[in-house]
């Protein structure tokens, strides 16, 4: 995705993984990022992993946009084939 300008801002963008397994469990990391900030977060646990220059509240935010979206979130993950995926790069 790319970042676009409106108002002078860099724009928000997300980016959803593939879907990973761990020690049986199934996952799938989301990521937001503006061009200067960057959160990682996990589905479906919907909590912000890493982050770098989002404040509380606003890391607030992304967590309840995933819990709000996290059935969309989900199929866009099972969607991703991450080989083809690969290939873009």
């Amino acid at each position: 995705m790319d970042n676009t300008k409106e108002n002078g801002k860099e724009e928000l963008t997300m980016q959803v993984s593939g879907i990973c397994r761990k020690d049986g469990k199934k996952f799938a990391y989301v990521t937001f990022s503006d061009g200067k900030r960057l959160a990682e977060g996990i589905i479906p646990d919907c909590k912000i992993q890493n982050q770098s220059g989002f404040d509380e509240n606003e890391i607030g935010q992304l967590e309840l946009f995933m819990k709000m979206n996290l059935d969309k979130l989900k199929r866009k993950a099972a969607g991703i084939d991450p080989v083809r995926a690969m290939m873009k790069d």
